[in-house]
């Protein structure tokens, strides 16, 4: 089987050439960080496998960035059969120092010549054949978008490995072959120090001071001998061209780049500007641009709630109409129902009513609002307006010291208004070439609203501010950027102290997004949602229901009261038209319950028998060991507005914070008499000791406190050590328990 690396600049279309070719999915957006680590797909061609590998978007090979090193690592050390460079042929000349760079290992390559559809709109036409002649590679014009060219890729692909096509060897000014000539002797008499590297790229690497390249020079026995003729090379380059030997590589490769441009690309000149610079003359306008985007994501909000939760556009067989998240209500009050009426055993009907219904349908009720806000976010990863919100938040990310590639983290986290994820928007930090960027970056992260908090605000928002849910999520979203900035201006001030770097970044033409791709999209992030709801949050749901049933208390007291309820009820039954049914059981009444209804008497026994279950299911949940547990926090958690079930619910959200919601309708569940048969957002409504306020604080504490657990490990991973991962639970868990209780305490006073 071959393997062939697909390798490019970011904005080249690599993903979507990627996705064509193998029909695997991954996700594609227009700005630059999205892919961090490389993916796998599979293709065929005349009966053959070929397993192609997308390597990280990268703008070099020279080891800056981590996205740099995955890329130079995988094409170096895994010698793939070819390797597919995406150019984009809008933006020919310079993704060329790319393509060079490749050329200079003498591995074999095919160019896919991209977007030409979009290159000839601007009035760039480039000559593939003659790019081809020039190059000593295969060169095949593409539309990845469109699926154009792909065929003709593969049959490049083939040719090239079966007739071993290697690249014509590129030629630099005269000093620096020199001294390329006289490095490349010494290192090649050196096999420990060449390994498996080609000599002359290795001249390259020490004349351009790649610290991977002269860390791996110091533990040849020859390294004196390199060093030595490398500083006399260096010397003669400095005299004779008045550069340093790094920079003279540099230029060198940007004039081969603009030759070849200047061979094979004919300009037209086209009268006026492109529609995507009309767009942006608005879009990223220093005054309009910010209120387009507060307008954007006010609109997002606003159409998320109305379509999937208070339009009532789905029929029901029975005439009703509900809307999307009703459905999924209907459907779990349903199994409520079906539980109550078929599971006899106490403890399975609990794990089934309580762990599995109240607890994961909770969170499984929320899909339909997950599926329309990644249906928004799709759409404007596709047209390329999210390179155009790193633009307009830049200059005011660099004022709270984030570094400006920052912006895209934050975006892929959720700072759009929600759907994204922290771990991704963790790994995304790669991209920055500073160690301190990258930490400040990744401990700021997790305060975006990622889609695992969507369903806590969500069920809150339906119980207290339900006549404002766009209004209280938008306000939450500007929460969240007010909490990472300030967070980022901290840690840079008085943590992670250091200069920033400056960030440079294109802006892709603007796209319409096909129907197709957006769905794609948008289902596959959903089903990740509904997975982890039948996975993760399923077993932590059942591993916290466990915690809240047991141990059992005794119940002889509870059983004395119902037993005392249902003798006074006989006694007001003697002398009436139900006298010949005494004496009465549990069972008996509820089979007659409807014959029942209507007495005054069995309505007042119905009342103590609810409060006698209530007591009961309080009782048994706050002595379970999740009951004890919560307690012990329960009288400084109450500052801020939380009592132990809430401190319960705040526990289980450190595994993932979806549980939060999970765990929430358990523990009401458990503490109720409906079981299982209203929605989590219907009894935190009526229940007395809940507030606006309370409500609002939790909101809060959730949106800013401790990091998901996966995201922790991503921490800990990205930056290679446990110290920053600790400290990014504690010092945020501090920081949200602070500001719900400023939220609690002082709007106490006003409300």
């Amino acid at each position: 089987m071959y393997r062939i690396a697909v390798a490019g600049n970011p904005n080249s279309g690599k993903t979507s050439l990627f996705n064509n070719l193998t029909g695997e999915f991954q996700h594609v957006g227009n700005y630059p960080g999205v892919t961090v680590e490389f993916f796998e797909g599979f293709a065929y061609f005349r009966d053959l496998k070929f397993k192609l590998i997308d390597l990280p978007g990268t703008y070099s090979l020279t080891t800056y960035s981590q996205e740099e090193v995955v890329a130079r690592d995988y094409i170096i050390n895994e010698k793939p059969d070819a390797i597919i460079n995406v150019i984009d042929a809008g933006n020919f000349e310079r993704n060329l120092y790319f393509t060079i760079q490749l050329l200079e290992l003498n591995l074999p390559v095919v160019i896919a010549l991209n977007m030409t559809d979009i290159a000839e709109k601007k009035g760039s036409f480039i000559n593939a054949l003659r790019l081809s002649s020039i190059l000593g590679v295969r060169v095949i014009p593409t539309v990845a978008k469109k699926g154009i060219g792909m065929e003709d890729l593969k049959e490049a692909c083939f040719e090239t490995i079966h007739k071993h096509i290697r690249p014509k060897p590129l030629s630099y000014p005269h000093e620096l072959e020199n001294a390329l000539h006289k490095l490349e002797s010494v290192v090649a008499v050196s096999s420990e120090f060449t390994g498996h590297y080609p000599p002359r790229w290795l001249a390259l690497k020490l004349l351009e001071d790649d610290e991977h390249i002269l860390k791996r020079l110091d533990d040849v026995e020859s390294r004196n001998t390199v060093a030595g003729i490398l500083h006399d090379v260096k010397k003669h380059i400095l005299a004779h061209s008045g550069e340093d030997s790094q920079t003279a590589v540099v230029e060198a490769r940007y004039g081969i780049a603009s030759g070849i441009f200047r061979a094979v690309v004919k300009l037209k000149q086209i009268s006026g500007k492109m529609f995507t610079d009309h767009i942006d003359a608005v879009v990223c306008s220093r005054y309009l641009g910010p209120l387009i985007l507060l307008a954007i994501v006010y609109g997002l909000f606003a159409f998320v709630f109305k379509i999937s939760d208070e339009l009532k556009w789905i029929p029901l067989f029975n005439g009703d109409w509900v809307s999307p998240v009703g459905l999924f209500e209907h459907f779990f009050e349903y199994m409520g129902f079906l539980a109550k009426e078929h599971i006899g055993n106490k403890l399975l009907h609990s794990l089934i009513s309580d762990a599995f219904i109240a607890g994961v349908g909770g969170v499984m009720c929320f899909v339909p609002l997950i599926f329309f806000m990644f249906l928004f976010i799709a759409v404007l990863e596709d047209t390329g307006y999210i390179a155009r919100v790193a633009f307009i938040l830049d200059r005011v990310m660099r004022v709270f010291g984030l570094q400006g590639k920052s912006i895209l983290a934050l975006i892929i986290s959720g700072g759009l208004g929600g759907g994204g994820c922290a771990v991704p928007g963790i790994m995304a930090a790669r991209t920055l070439r500073e160690e301190k960027d990258r930490l400040v970056t990744m401990l700021v992260v997790p305060l975006m609203n990622c889609g695992a908090k969507f369903p806590v605000y969500a069920v809150l928002i339906a119980a207290f501010f339900s006549h404002s849910r766009g209004l209280m999520m938008f306000i939450l979203w500007l929460l969240s950027w007010i909490f990472a900035l300030v967070a980022g201006f901290t840690l840079r001030k008085w943590v992670i102290k250091g200069e920033q770097t400056p960030f440079v970044m294109e802006l892709p033409i603007y796209h319409i997004p096909t129907l197709k791709g957006v769905l794609i999209h948008t289902w596959y992030r959903t089903w990740l949602y509904i997975k982890k709801a039948g996975t993760v949050i399923l077993g932590v749901s059942v591993i916290l229901w466990a915690m809240m049933y047991f141990p059992r208390i005794d119940s002889s007291n509870f059983e004395t009261a119902r037993s005392g309820a249902l003798r006074e009820l006989e006694q007001k039954l003697v002398n009436t038209k139900y006298t010949s049914l005494l004496p009465l059981t549990e069972k008996k009444l509820s089979e007659m319950q409807e014959e029942f209804s209507s007495f005054p008497a069995y309505l007042e026994y119905e009342k103590k028998i609810s409060a006698v279950k209530i007591d009961e299911a309080r009782e048994q949940l706050l002595n379970s060991f999740a009951g004890r547990l919560g307690s012990v926090f329960a009288p400084v958690s109450k500052l801020a507005g939380f009592d132990w079930r809430d401190n319960i619910a705040l526990i289980g959200g450190f595994a993932a914070k979806e549980v939060v919601i999970g765990t929430l309708g358990t523990a009401y569940s458990l503490g109720s008499d409906d079981e299982g048969q209203r929605s989590l957002s219907a009894r935190l409504a009526a229940d007395k000791n809940w507030s606006p306020l309370r409500a609002f604080a939790l909101m809060v504490f959730v949106m800013v406190y401790a990091p998901c657990f996966v995201a922790v490990l991503t921490i800990k991973r990205e930056s290679g050590s446990w110290k920053w991962a600790l400290f990014s639970t504690l010092y945020s868990t501090t920081a949200a328990f602070i500001i719900a209780v400023l939220i609690y305490q002082l709007g106490g006073l006003f409300f």
